[in-house]
């Protein structure tokens, strides 16, 4: 594959600051796009801010376009380089705002979907890393360094087939996050229906609380329950385990490593040897269920699955059900609003970005519990458990190949057909 080299600022036509906007908590207006919009690899809508914006004509130069890409070139320095590319959806107008930078690609010497994954490759981010500059708390890039960068490119035809080929990757994972997520909303929206609406299925099938089952009063909860139920809490469904273990002790051990990074980017674990991994863990078996401890509100909770080698960071609360007749009961309940909220506000700490839940709090939750309905339950979701981990490891497999295929693609040792279309 022949490559031409060329300073950056050729082969764009444009790279600019952001609009300078105050966002405010709690506004209704424009959306704008801040650092965290750049998450996971993707353009995060639900990480957009906002500003009591209502007129977008009085920023029509900063209104995002198809094909945009967006940089974070102030902040961390892990962050610093940080690239994603733009879809713009139907009727969707979205602000550019400041401390990222937006890129607009010559389009016949550049293809942009390409150049978002040429960021990606390990040369051009370090490239990027080398031209950052230190100021006091965070680290920042010079547009006019970034236009100076030598970069070699094939031609714009091979560019396109390049970005087919992973942008077909890139669908494939999407897809299989996408089928989790519904996977998850169905076994939420179950558990709401039959823990918190109270409408499991009585003797003869139908809704119980609709279909006029008694409630009482639980003094405990201080709430009407279904009768025959109680009040529990999760000590008497689960054990903390604290089992530990140092990797660097097996240095040539591949681990299936749970932290909250990872989890926060691909939801699952990282492959990672022992002789990487700087400090003591807590070890998994395929019957724990995580369950982060910091920042409560950002719910964090994983099933532990059949795979070998399995361990989590010490920010994780490690169940060990004391029946797997109900460890999807609990699995759901982790996930529910009102433990969510019970350990939100029993999360303490200096500041509000790092507040964390006691494990011995954690495990008083009391809620509402009847061992025959919790087991019906935990039969009923299990083969949506077992779906989600099933998608987790071809997830798994696909980002791998994805990313290994990624720098072959780039340096030419790996061609594609030229006869491949977006069909």
């Amino acid at each position: 594959m022949e490559v031409k080299k060329y300073k950056l600022g050729e082969l764009l036509s444009k790279i600019e600051n952001g609009a300078v906007i105050k966002q405010n908590k709690g506004a209704t207006g424009i959306p704008i796009t801040r650092i965290e919009t750049l998450s996971n690899g993707l353009f995060n809508r639900g990480k957009l801010g906002y500003a009591d914006i209502e007129d977008p004509t009085l920023y029509a130069n900063y209104v995002l376009e198809d094909n945009d890409l967006l940089m974070s070139h102030i902040n961390s320095k892990e962050f610093v380089g940080r690239t994603v590319i733009y879809k713009k959806q139907e009727n969707e107008c979205i602000i550019h705002g400041m401390n990222l930078l937006r890129i607009k690609t010559n389009a016949k010497l550049l293809d942009p979907e390409f150049a978002y994954y040429y960021f990606q490759t390990d040369t051009i981010k370090r490239s990027l890393y080398n031209l950052r500059k230190d100021a006091i708390g965070q680290s920042s890039i010079a547009i006019s360094d970034i236009k100076n960068m030598v970069v070699s490119v094939p031609n714009i035809s091979i560019q396109k087939e390049i970005a087919f080929v992973l942008r077909c990757y890139d669908r494939r994972i999407e897809l299989n996050r996408a089928i989790n997520q519904n996977l998850e909303a169905m076994a939420k929206q179950l558990y709401d229906y039959w823990f918190v609406q109270f409408d499991f299925p009585n003797e003869e099938g139908k809704p119980y609380k609709s279909s006029g089952g008694e409630m009482v009063w639980n003094e405990k909860l201080k709430k009407m329950i279904p009768k025959e139920w109680t009040n529990a809490n999760i000590y008497q469904l689960a054990n903390i385990s604290k089992e530990s273990i140092n990797p660097q002790a097996q240095p040539n051990d591949l681990f299936k490593h749970y932290s909250l990074p990872e989890y926060d980017k691909t939801r699952t674990y990282a492959e990672e040897y022992g002789i990487y991994i700087q400090s003591a863990k807590f070890v998994v078996t395929k019957d724990c269920i995580l369950v982060s401890k910091l920042n409560p509100w950002t719910s964090r909770v994983i099933c532990g699955n059949k795979e070998s080698n399995q361990i989590c960071s010490t920010e994780f609360v490690v169940w060990n059900p004391i029946s797997m007749r109900t460890k999807g009961f609990l699995f759901m309940l982790a996930k529910s609003e009102k433990f969510i909220e019970y350990c939100t506000q029993g999360a303490t700490g200096t500041s509000h970005s790092h507040r964390r839940i006691n494990p011995e709090l954690m495990m008083k939750y009391e809620f509402p519990y009847n061992s025959e309905i919790a087991m019906n339950f935990s039969i009923f979701i299990e083969n949506i458990i077992e779906q989600i981990h099933t998608n987790i490891t071809q997830l798994k497999a696909l980002t791998k190949q994805r990313n290994e295929l990624l720098p072959l693609l780039m340096n030419g040792q790996v061609s594609v057909n030229s006869d491949l279309s977006d069909d």
